[in-house]
């Protein structure tokens, strides 16, 4: 499954893509981030979560194609949980090669991965940046299900050579299947699913603008969300899926429409994420830094506080910086700190023990914009960042405050 965006609360740089697998979700090195889960490898130098979500899944692969096994090979015993436990991990290693096939297209067009996850009903591939054209976008997503395809297509060649009704033969054809319906599912033209990025990319061919194709791809998977909550319960109770309805529990009633419930959950929530974040991508060249920046007074590190926001209201300024005797910038005097500092004792402070020491990375040019600026930002994390003109004059201080707002102020503007 394909989803834009990252939940939770906006930071500088955060944008993207990520392409999932199944049922579930589909450069420059980072640190790692904390709650990827266990880290079991780095394929082409991407990083391989298991998220602590797969156990469960997996437990519970093992525990309903164990009944099954029950039904086809008694002879089994509890030793069917053994095969079943190997069918679950067989199955998330094919998931795993579906997610592989969207992260070696993306790194062949220089799209940074910033790491793979297997998790609760698939897996994920979270690429950092958006494809250059719609060409690329549907191959980068047609060839996860592409490869799902082609390892049913294996796993079909595989059943020739064994006996029907045994082991080997089960847990082939189950494969088989898995791959099949994973390929299928992720073939629905509406986001977050690949096949919802391959609609984007042929409405974005016929406009020209790839908004278009995120807004009609993102209703349409809002649709298939509503048509999955009603209907795989009633395929279900119709017995389309070969079973026979009076064989239902009143428990399988409640576990289907809970799949249900939790599937399309997750393909409207996908898609509302990707409509929010192309908003964000389509508004992203206005967050510039001169305009975002705060005009700065310079003032020497033994300045009382009061005097310097003094010098600091008279001009009109918002943030100070301090510089030594010949002008030059040796750090900035902090917002918060400024404001810890009780009124009647700012005659006594001096500016030099507020100031943050100023270090190459918190110097920004006035001339960035956009995912430059906040790449930019991502680099070096601060509060305050100076921002100086090409020629190395002080412009002023850009606080990450600030970039956060219009952050989200260009997500909650409407498209043009």
């Amino acid at each position: 499954m394909d989803e834009s965006g990252d939940s939770g609360r906006p930071q500088p740089g955060a944008g993207g893509t990520t392409s999932g697998t199944g049922p579930g979700k589909d450069g420059p090195q980072r640190p790692e981030e904390p709650g990827g889960g266990l880290l079991m490898g780095r394929p082409f130098g991407v990083p391989v979560y298991v998220a602590p979500s797969w156990f469960l899944v997996a437990a519970l692969i093992t525990w309903v194609f164990g009944g099954q096994l029950d039904r086809v090979l008694p002879e089994l015993g509890t030793a069917r949980y053994l095969v079943s436990l190997f069918f679950a991990i067989a199955f998330y290693a094919s998931v795993l090669v579906h997610e592989l096939a969207h992260t070696v297209v993306a790194l062949r067009y220089k799209l940074p991965v910033r790491r793979i996850q297997l998790q609760f009903f698939g897996g994920v591939s979270e690429i950092e940046k958006e494809s250059e054209t719609p060409g690329r976008e549907f191959l980068l997503a047609f060839v996860g299900p592409l490869l799902s395809l082609v390892l049913a297509g294996v796993f079909y060649a595989g059943m020739k050579f064994v006996a029907p009704g045994t082991v080997p033969g089960v847990l082939l054809a189950g494969l088989m299947i898995s791959n099949l319906l994973v390929a299928a599912f992720n073939l629905l033209p509406g986001l977050p699913l690949d096949g919802g990025r391959m609609l984007r990319a042929v409405v974005w061919k016929i406009t020209g603008r790839p908004m278009s194709g995120t807004v009609a791809a993102a209703w349409v998977g809002r649709a298939l969300a509503v048509v999955t909550l009603i209907g795989l319960p009633l395929l279900t109770h119709t017995g389309t899926f070969g079973n026979d309805p009076r064989d239902l529990s009143g428990m399988d009633t409640i576990t289907d429409a809970l799949l249900a419930a939790i599937l399309a959950a997750i393909i409207w929530t996908g898609a509302g994420n990707s409509l929010r974040m192309a908003r964000l991508r389509e508004h992203l060249p206005e967050l510039r830094a001169r305009t975002l920046t705060r005009r700065a007074v310079p003032v020497e590190s033994a300045t009382p506080l009061s005097e310097a926001l003094r010098r600091a209201n008279e001009a009109g300024a918002r943030a100070l910086v301090v510089v030594d005797g010949h002008g030059e910038p040796k750090g900035i005097v902090r917002e918060t700190a400024i404001v810890a500092v009780p009124e009647h004792r700012r005659p006594w402070v001096a500016v030099s023990g507020l100031a943050q020491d100023l270090t190459e990375g918190m110097k920004v040019s006035a001339e960035l914009s956009g995912e430059a600026l906040l790449d930019r930002l991502k680099a070096c994390p601060a509060t305050e960042y100076l921002v100086l003109e090409e020629a190395g004059e002080i412009y002023g201080v850009l606080s990450t405050a600030d970039v956060e707002r219009a952050f989200v102020a260009a997500l909650a503007r409407p498209a043009a």
